[in-house]
């Protein structure tokens, strides 16, 4: 059975597109990781001093809380 002109057409169209999705992922990938690996290298580093603060103030929230959240159970 032949396929119909249009449907043949389509499946030319997304296979020409495959190759440029991966390229452009893989571009996407790498820029992300190179982000993640300039903002995360160094001792002192900003970025990782801010994230650490964040880090800590986050956990001593949440021990806070747990601990609010226990006085409460027990009366």
């Amino acid at each position: 059975m032949k396929k119909p002109y249009g449907v043949l057409k389509e499946d030319k169209r997304m296979h020409s597109h495959k190759g440029q999705s991966t390229v452009e992922y893989i571009l996407l990938v790498t820029a992300v990781v190179a982000v993640i690996i300039l903002f995360t290298t160094g001792n002192g580093n900003l970025f990782q001093t801010r994230l650490n603060s964040v880090f800590s103030t986050t956990t001593q929230d949440m021990l806070n809380v747990a601990s609010r959240l226990q006085d409460n159970a027990a009366n």
